[in-house]
């Protein structure tokens, strides 16, 4: 694209500036109405308002908008960058909206500090209209020359995503990190780690950046190479320490390698230097739990749910885990407290209703009581057993971290077949999240039985591979119909990801061969919603998207990306 082209763009743009509807996040009135006028001035006249995070939510809910713009000091202690994350976090916004913070000077550099997911630009007060104008259509811009690769991430077609994101390598070279980084990020998402790294080194033999050092550091990690990446990712820290995002790798890499305690230390670094941001504080309290450090797990735990209220990041397991952790140090009063907050502020929710049982019933248990504790286990068990119910037919989750509590009240109150059922279930369906792997090794662990817990997770394992195997092997054969059939089965036995997976890619396959069947082709959606429920990140995950898209389109469907 010559300059020339460049400027009838910018041109374009321009006039296309005035049809973009606008969300102003500031907690001051007054400030959303002078920034109202200042868009008036410009031409822009659909604009929305919001005086709080929580408004916020409610409107980007509600509408699909081309630009937010967002004060960087908001209500209850959060910031502009924080609600940044939490829009990209829970998928509230598409990549395609521009979002910009303002701020003071002095407030600037804060933001920088902590932008791990950057903005599209930040403004600096006092600003004119004029640079207001100019600010939104450089970002516009930007986000139209990168609009074919948001455009095929969002129908979930990776492949073609990645292609687009070769187009603007070559065609607009002002543009070309932007793109690499989607590249290499792909690349990754598909599991094609070798391709991954060769871009991520070429990135970094032109230009040094932390987010290429990281995606380097994140396919090291990928082929095994534990030490290389950690080396990376530790280096990262020490010449971009406000790259805050490589201590939660690094993190991660020191927990996989056994180290447990420089985990927590890398992780409570980082905290500490973005104590708004929630996420991470949850990390904290979960790697320190596993470490057995209960101080450290009830402070980060206790941050979480402070800083969360209002939040869509919000969930029953921060009570959950914070009770768990007073319990566990023996302070039966606390966790009953917290159970109570719970219940008060999770009003008429199930979940947290089964949280309060669970977590009272291992305070009874403590305290001696045990048929009083047995009691409020059976009911909990029921409980369960509807919210199972419940959250099957909304197409949802249950909290499984709370389910491993609830077994744990059932070993403690002596309900073992209880128990056993609940552990067994839920480890299969959740093996491939070593976390909550750990979670039901530590309950196993603080009931007196290790040795009970390794033997059985061990057998769900070896029954998982045998299920799983009889429906591979019959595709390998050429018995597609036979494949499926197989598959299917084994996610209405167990639904974990490695089955959902599979039965998805089973039906892609069959219908490649055979012909579109839209009842398959319905099943096939819903086990890959389910799977990227579990884990949107999953590289296998991404794979059979790519194949539905790749089949949707042999038989002119068109293809949507999954929720």
């Amino acid at each position: 694209m010559n300059p020339l082209d460049n400027e009838e763009m910018l041109l374009v743009l321009q006039q296309t500036l005035t049809k973009k509807r606008v969300l102003i996040v500031d907690r001051h009135s007054p400030a959303r109405d002078s920034m109202r006028l200042m868009l008036g001035a410009i031409g822009v006249t659909a604009v929305h308002g919001a005086g709080n995070s929580a408004e916020v939510i409610r409107q980007v809910k509600a509408n699909r908008f081309d630009i937010i713009l967002s004060d960087f000091v908001l209500d209850d202690g959060r910031d502009g960058q924080q609600l940044l994350e939490e829009l990209r976090h829970a998928h509230l916004i598409p990549l395609s909206t521009v979002y910009l913070i303002i701020t003071s000077e002095r407030g600037y550099t804060n933001v920088v500090a902590l932008a791990e997911l950057a903005p599209d630009d930040y403004l600096i007060k006092p600003f004119t209209a004029d640079q207001l104008q100019a600010r939104l259509i450089k970002a516009i811009y930007k986000k139209h020359v990168l609009r074919k690769i948001y455009e095929q991430i969002e129908r979930g077609a990776l492949v073609e995503a990645i292609a687009a994101a070769d187009r603007v390598i070559q065609q607009q070279p002002v543009y070309m990190y932007d793109a690499l980084r989607f590249k290499g990020e792909l690349l990754h998402t598909l599991g094609r780690t070798a391709e991954a790294e060769e871009v991520f080194r070429r990135v970094l033999d032109g230009r040094v950046v932390p987010w290429a050092k990281m995606g380097l550091a994140v396919a090291l990690r990928d082929r095994g190479a534990l030490d290389e990446a950690e080396e990376l990712a530790d280096q990262v820290t020490q010449d971009a320490p406000e790259y805050l995002s490589a201590y939660d790798f690094l993190a991660s890499v020191h927990e996989a390698k056994g180290k447990l305690q420089a985990a927590q230390q890398v992780l409570q670094r980082a905290a500490d230097a973005s104590p708004h941001n929630t996420l991470r504080q949850r990390l904290v309290g979960d790697v320190a739990a596993r470490n057995n450090d209960l101080s450290a797990a009830e402070k980060a735990y206790g941050k979480v749910i402070e800083r969360n209220r209002g939040s869509s990041l919000r969930n029953v397991d921060d009570f959950a885990n914070l009770s768990r952790v007073l319990v566990e140090r023996g302070n039966v009063v606390a966790s009953r407290k917290i159970a109570s907050e719970m219940k008060r502020e999770w009003r008429g929710d199930k979940q947290a209703e089964l949280a309060a049982l669970v977590t009272e019933s291992l305070c009874l248990s403590q305290e001696g009581s045990p048929e009083k504790a047995q009691q409020l286990v059976s009911q909990a068990l029921e409980l369960q057993q509807e919210i199972a119910s419940d959250t099957a037919a909304r197409g949802e989750h249950a909290s499984q971290r709370l389910v491993v509590d609830l077994a744990h009240a059932c070993y403690a109150t002596g309900q073992t077949a209880a128990a056993q059922k609940i552990m067994r279930q839920v480890a299969a369906e959740n093996n491939e999240d070593p976390h909550l792997i750990d979670h039901i090794t530590q309950v196993f662990a603080k009931t007196g039985q290790p040795d009970a817990g390794k033997a059985l997770l061990d057998q769900v394992g070896r029954e998982i591979v045998d299920l799983n195997n009889k429906g591979v092997l019959a595709a390998r054969n050429g018995d597609f119909e036979g494949s499926v059939r197989l598959l299917i089965q084994a996610v209405e036995q167990v639904p974990n990801l490695q089955f959902l997976v599979n039965a998805a890619k089973a039906i892609y396959t069959l219908m490649d061969k055979k012909g579109w069947d839209p009842e398959l082709a319905a099943k096939a959606q819903d086990y890959l919603a389910r799977a990227q429920r579990k884990d949107r990140k999953s590289p296998k995950v991404a794979s059979a998207r790519e194949m539905y898209v790749t089949v949707a389109r042999k038989y002119g469907i068109t293809s949507e990306a999954q929720e």
